[in-house]
Formats: structure tokens, C-alpha cells, sequence
């Protein structure tokens, strides 16, 4: 058995941990490396397997088939971004604005340490990022299971913090520019690593570059409110 004290992962297994929880993990992360840097139709089986240090027909027992693990990495994502994100939800809706902007402020840092500046998050974002381009993927499974919800709930908490239609286009656009935001950083981090001299992401000081331009966002969009 594993050692109690050991740390967990983010896929829910344990260091040193074996058996078919651990395999199932073992070709997730193997799926979103490979799926996300290669594409669905360049990673084969074999190489699948490798990377997981599996046997091939480990595919088959867990995910029915090669494309039965692509269902399973977008699952996996979901489940990760919808751990980040759950702290929009609260034990009940905002009661004011101000609540409203402190919980959007709160998921932009979520999404920054992680997304932006967390090396794991590398691969999951290579996979996200791919099937959002690809209709014949996982986009249908990503969308329903966490785009479309998480992107609701920015949007009624834009909609509560500005005093606007939560459904509205312009809502709607501004809560895909905020997220679009923390997205370059990750797609562009050599290029901005580089630039900035940098090792690493300093998640602290792009969360607060980052929500100054979306209290700046907000209070744009409450003055127009009121100015309508």
C-alpha cells in the first residue's frame, strides 16, 4: 500500500503508487503530454504506453480505445479547471458588487498560479488548447463540461459586479478577454520569460498587473451602466 504521508498528486495518485488507478493516471498524463505537443493522430498506442510505462493494451482495458483516452484527458482537464474555478460558486451568491469583484479576483489568481505559472499545468493547457481547434475532438466534451459552465458563472459574477446583463454580449466578450489574458501567458512564456529575464513565472506580480486591467474593466463597464 502507499505511504499515507506521501504527498498527492493532482491526478489523485501518490508517488511510487502502483495498480490500475495508478496506470489510468499513468496514460492520462501520458494522453494530455502526447495529444497536446503531437495531436490525436500523431501519438500512437505504442508510444502512449511508453510514456506511461504501460503495456498498449493497458489502453484498451481502461478506455475502450485510443480515442476513448482522448475522451478521458478532456474529462481529466475538466476536473482540474473545474477544482480551480470552484471557489466562484461560494456557499452562496454574492451579496454585493464588491463580493462579486473580490470572487473574479480571486479566480484570476487561481487561473494565473496555475494556467499561467504552474510547469504542470503545461500539458494540460497543450491539450486544451489543441482540441479547442479541432470540432472532430474533445471540443463538444470540453465545452459542455467546463467552458460553458465556468464561463457562466465569470459571467454572472461580471454581470453582478458591474450591474449589466450577465448574458450580454459585452459580458460575455469581457470575461473571454479576461481569460484570454491569463491564456498568453501561458502560449507565450519563452517568449516572455525571455524578455523579462526571468526563470519562472512570478505569478504574484502578473495577478496584480492582471487584476488591475480587470478593476479597471469593471469600473468601465459599471460607468456605462450608469451613464446609460
Amino acid at each position: 500500500m502507499p505511504r499515507t504521508t506521501a504527498k498527492t498528486r493532482a491526478d489523485g495518485t501518490r508517488p511510487g503508487e502502483t495498480g490500475p488507478e495508478a496506470t489510468r493516471a499513468a496514460l492520462i498524463a501520458a494522453g494530455l503530454h502526447l495529444f497536446g505537443h503531437k495531436g490525436f493522430a500523431a501519438a500512437s498506442t505504442r508510444e502512449i504506453a511508453a510514456r506511461a510505462g504501460a503495456n498498449v493494451a493497458a489502453i484498451g482495458y481502461h478506455f475502450g480505445s485510443k480515442a476513448g483516452l482522448r475522451l478521458a484527458c478532456a474529462d481529466e482537464v475538466a476536473r482540474r479547471l473545474a477544482g480551480l474555478l470552484s471557489g466562484l460558486e461560494g456557499t452562496a451568491p454574492p451579496a454585493t458588487a464588491q463580493e462579486a469583484r473580490l470572487r473574479l479576483q480571486v479566480g484570476l489568481r487561481a487561473m494565473v498560479g496555475f494556467l499561467a505559472a504552474a510547469p504542470e499545468a503545461a500539458d494540460l493547457a497543450a491539450f486544451l488548447l489543441r482540441e479547442m481547434n479541432d470540432e472532430d475532438g474533445a471540443l463538444d466534451r470540453l465545452y459542455d463540461s467546463i467552458v460553458s459552465p465556468r464561463h457562466g458563472d465569470l459571467c454572472r459574477l461580471w454581470g453582478l459586479a458591474t450591474g449589466t446583463d450577465p448574458d450580454s454580449e459585452d459580458t460575455r466578450l469581457s470575461v473571454f478577454a479576461m481569460v484570454g489574458q491569463i491564456v498568453y501567458f501561458r502560449i507565450g512564456r519563452p517568449i516572455i520569460l525571455r524578455r523579462m529575464g526571468w526563470q519562472q513565472m512570478e505569478a504574484g506580480r502578473l495577478s496584480a498587473i492582471l487584476i488591475r486591467h480587470l478593476n479597471a474593466a469593471l469600473d468601465a463597464a459599471l460607468a456605462e451602466g450608469k451613464a446609460r
